[in-house]
């Protein structure tokens, strides 16, 4: 993958929960802010990461919303409570 973070591709994604899924995204947004705040003071050395942060939440929206438009399916709950 050329730009994102390799907990976050397609395939990856898709082997998620709606609910596991939320919670990167909020995870992702709450390390974008970080990422600016450091990029705005001066402190950030890796300016890539922001690109990289971006196309990651864009990417949890994009399943998000195949799902929601039935393009893709969720894996069942209860596979998930069955392996843990």
């Amino acid at each position: 993958m050329a730009v994102g973070t390799a907990d976050y591709t397609i395939q990856n994604l898709n082997a998620k929960t709606n609910a596991e899924i939320e919670e990167a995204l909020k995870a992702s947004k709450e390390e974008l802010f970080n990422l600016r705040f450091q990029n705005a003071t001066g402190q950030l050395d890796n300016t890539s990461r922001l690109k990289a942060v971006k196309r990651d939440i864009a990417r949890m929206y994009t399943v998000l919303r195949e799902r929601e438009l039935g393009i893709s399916e969720a894996p069942a709950e209860s596979e998930k409570t069955e392996e843990k």
